[in-house]
């Protein structure tokens, strides 16, 4: 009798920690993370935004792995044993599946760096990958390292920049990046908390010493581009210089940190120069 008492609770120990086979994403930036810590053949679908060539940082890996557009019957046609969804995602979609007793993990935004690494961390131990989660973390911790400013050296103001003037303030994860990297958000100077839009009245008035601009395809002008034709600014280019950035970049945390940090170590690279 202990025998078998015994083997069944090894066997719901195991069950516990049994290895996922069919992951399903409904979340983009979740999708980066999944394809950088977990097995090809442990993905059954990510979501649909991961083939955008211009939001998606993984187009060209989601091209090679099957996409749903989020509707609960689609998602059950996976036959998933894990779904990955945020709070973004269709909320019928979730309780649908939820119905049917298939596991589904919620994430928030990571609004810090310590939020995207335990993020990963998660994810990670759902796949049983947890060592290929501590070596992405390690990345992204040696490529903040490298973006960091020389000590001693002055912050740079910056503004990131997107479509309409829309940008990031205070308490957001963008912000600690600029951080990091040399930067002081100068967003703040204009009001500006969490996300938003920032009007070019404020800018022409209060030019900061670099606008990171936010560029949808490479074949396109900026918004900065299009900001920096307009009459009220035709003194600013000796007080504000420009980079230029793929939007891909500030969208999600995860590996897409790597890339974002050692853009924004060119960009204050680019505003200390003479």
């Amino acid at each position: 009798m202990k025998r078998l008492a015994a083997l069944f609770i090894l066997f719901l120990s195991s069950a516990a920690h049994a290895e996922p086979h069919r992951i399903v994403s409904l979340n983009p930036c979740l999708d980066t993370v999944l394809v950088d810590v977990a097995d090809r053949r442990q993905i059954a679908a990510l979501s649909h935004f991961a083939r955008d060539k211009v939001s998606s940082s993984i187009a060209d890996i989601a091209a090679t792995i099957p996409i749903t557009r989020e509707s609960a019957e689609e998602v059950m046609a996976f036959d998933p044993d894990l779904v990955l969804t945020s709070r973004h995602s269709s909320l019928p979609t979730r309780n649908a599946l939820r119905s049917v007793n298939i596991k589904i993990e919620l994430f928030n935004e990571p609004k810090s760096v310590a939020e995207s690494l335990a993020q990963i961390r998660t994810i990670a131990a759902l796949a049983n990958r947890e060592a290929r989660g501590e070596e992405l973390i390690a990345r992204i911790e040696a490529a903040l390292a490298a973006a960091a400013p020389p000590p001693g050296s002055a912050p740079v103001p910056g503004l990131v920049f997107q479509a309409n003037g829309f940008s990031t303030g205070d308490g957001t994860l963008v912000d600690e990046m600029l951080r990091r990297t040399g930067f002081t958000n100068a967003a703040s100077r204009y009001g500006l908390k969490g996300w938003g839009n920032i009007a070019l009245e404020r800018v022409v008035a209060d030019p900061p010493a670099i606008l990171l601009a936010g560029v949808m395809r490479a074949d396109t002008p900026t918004w900065a581009d299009r900001i920096l034709r307009h009459p009220a600014l035709r003194n600013t280019k000796n007080k504000m210089k420009v980079y230029t950035f793929p939007d891909r970049l500030i969208y999600c945390s995860g590996p897409v940190l790597i890339k974002a940090a050692a853009a924004l170590r060119e960009a204050r690279q680019m505003a200390e120069s003479e």
